[in-house]
């Protein structure tokens, strides 16, 4: 999709999706949800972690339903150094939060790094707005979980 063909509603569902994607993961930080607890090592969201605390307590919402509904692509190499895209593969998942928590990281890289074109679904505005519009409710929904919603939202 060329920038020119984005349309207002879209862009800033995207700008939404990654403000409220970067305020969860200060959220993780601020809450010693952290990658590595090593001292010196980066100060990075430990997503797994809040997965690890969370998964019991979790209940999938209909907006985790439609995430996981859609399914994200994932960018993949094939031979010869060719990219193609591959629906995420969540079997390995252990819990319905650690299946949700790899689409939105898909959606954010995606949205972020991930190559634009070749992607079917990438150019179909509306599966991109469902996407984008599941995860940020999501991610909202996953801060009321966990209690650090002020931190999200910095409503203290």
């Amino acid at each position: 999709m060329r920038k020119e063909d984005i349309h207002a509603n879209l862009s800033a569902l995207a700008f939404d999706f990654f403000y409220w994607f970067s305020r969860f993961e200060f959220a993780l930080k601020e809450n010693h949800y952290l990658k590595s607890h090593e001292p010196g090592a980066n100060a990075e969201a430990g997503w797994k972690e809040y997965v690890a605390k969370w998964h019991s307590e979790y209940n999938l919402s209909s907006e985790a339903s439609e995430l996981l509904k859609l399914l994200p692509q994932r960018q993949v190499v094939l031979a010869g150094d060719q990219l193609d895209w591959k629906p995420l593969n969540l079997s390995n998942s252990k819990s319905e939060l650690e299946a949700v928590v790899q689409c939105l990281k898909t959606v954010r890289n995606n949205l972020f790094h991930g190559g634009k074109h070749g992607c079917k679904g990438w150019d179909d505005p509306q599966r991109t707005e469902a996407l984008l519009g599941s995860g940020k409710a999501v991610l909202g929904q996953l801060a009321e979980l966990a209690g650090f919603h002020a931190d999200y939202t910095r409503h203290y």
